[in-house]
């Protein structure tokens, strides 16, 4: 695969399509790319099979017939499954084709995936994203390579049909390792997010004004200018979800003691979320934090 190689040309598997994956293997099509899917619940990809996208019975399936095989899933077990259980696509992908795991996942995980498929003749990259259902849908994600620099190269245009940050970041692990530094920066926020807001509505403040005068100043953030709104609306539906935050949170403070770094604010934040997820807010938006506090 090279730059000469067209998008017509070049076949993209993409497993896994939930609230992010959906948008992202849409915008791979809207791209040109002829596009082979499979996820567990089959009719989360009825409306992309009705656009064009060709269904596979098993990730496998995908990777046998893929170009370049994504995969967009749920935890670190789910990718180690995928990539190198008994039927994984390590095994299943045709020599020379290129395989790009864009969850969240651990690090460790990620430099394995990455001696295994070089041992079969692959190319194997770890790209997380970062941007939400938002920046899914727009095509606007910030995507954090890891693995070889040659195969980040060829498959560039392939992460630009999805997002516009896109940045190489290093050798195999590279990847999650600055995700991890992404949650961990979103979590401490989001904190702040949610303590403001319900500081401003305790105080007798309009909380909608009150975000009006602090977004654009100092204390703007991603965060506070997509999830205040919805904060102060009372949506709680998930653009990332709770259980997912969870489980990126436990792999960053993993990391950070392997590092033997004190991450006080992760410690909180990972605190704070499973007393929320305790609720039975698990699938709820990770703006529902607000709820704690409130």
């Amino acid at each position: 695969m090279n730059e000469s190689a067209s998008a017509g040309k070049v076949k993209i598997g993409f497993i896994g399509l939930g609230v992010m994956g959906k948008s992202m293997a849409r915008n791979l099509m809207k791209a040109g790319y002829g596009l082979y899917v499979y996820s567990r619940t089959k009719s989360k990809a009825e409306d992309l099979l009705q656009e064009g996208a060709i269904w596979k019975d098993g990730a496998a399936d995908v990777a046998r017939n893929a170009d370049v095989t994504i995969t967009m899933v749920e935890y670190p077990s789910d990718v180690e499954n995928i990539f190198l259980g008994p039927s994984g696509i390590v095994t299943a992908a045709k020599p020379g084709s290129y395989l790009i795991d864009m969850t969240t996942s651990s690090p460790a995980l990620a430099l394995r995936i990455y001696e295994e498929s070089r041992q079969s003749g692959l190319q194997s990259l770890d790209a997380p994203v970062s941007g939400g259902d938002i920046g899914a849908r727009d095509g606007k994600l910030s995507i954090m390579v890891g693995g070889d620099e040659e195969a980040f190269e060829a498959v560039l245009p392939v992460f630009q049909a999805m997002g516009s940050n896109i940045v190489y970041q290093g050798a195999a692990g590279a990847g999650q390792h600055t995700k991890m530094c992404n949650q961990i920066a979103i979590a401490a926020n989001m904190m702040g997010v949610s303590e403001a807001l319900v500081y401003a509505e305790r105080s007798g403040l309009n909380p909608t004004r009150v975000l009006k005068s602090i977004e654009t100043g100092a204390a703007g953030s991603w965060s506070l200018s997509n999830l205040g709104p919805r904060i102060i609306q009372g949506n709680y539906e998930p653009g990332f979800y709770v259980k997912h935050m969870i489980k990126d949170l436990g792999i960053a403070l993993q990391s950070a003691e392997d590092m033997g770094l004190e991450a006080y604010g992760l410690s909180l934040a990972k605190t704070l979320y499973e007393r929320l997820a305790a609720t039975g807010e698990e699938s709820s938006g990770t703006q529902a934090l607000v709820k704690i506090y409130r």
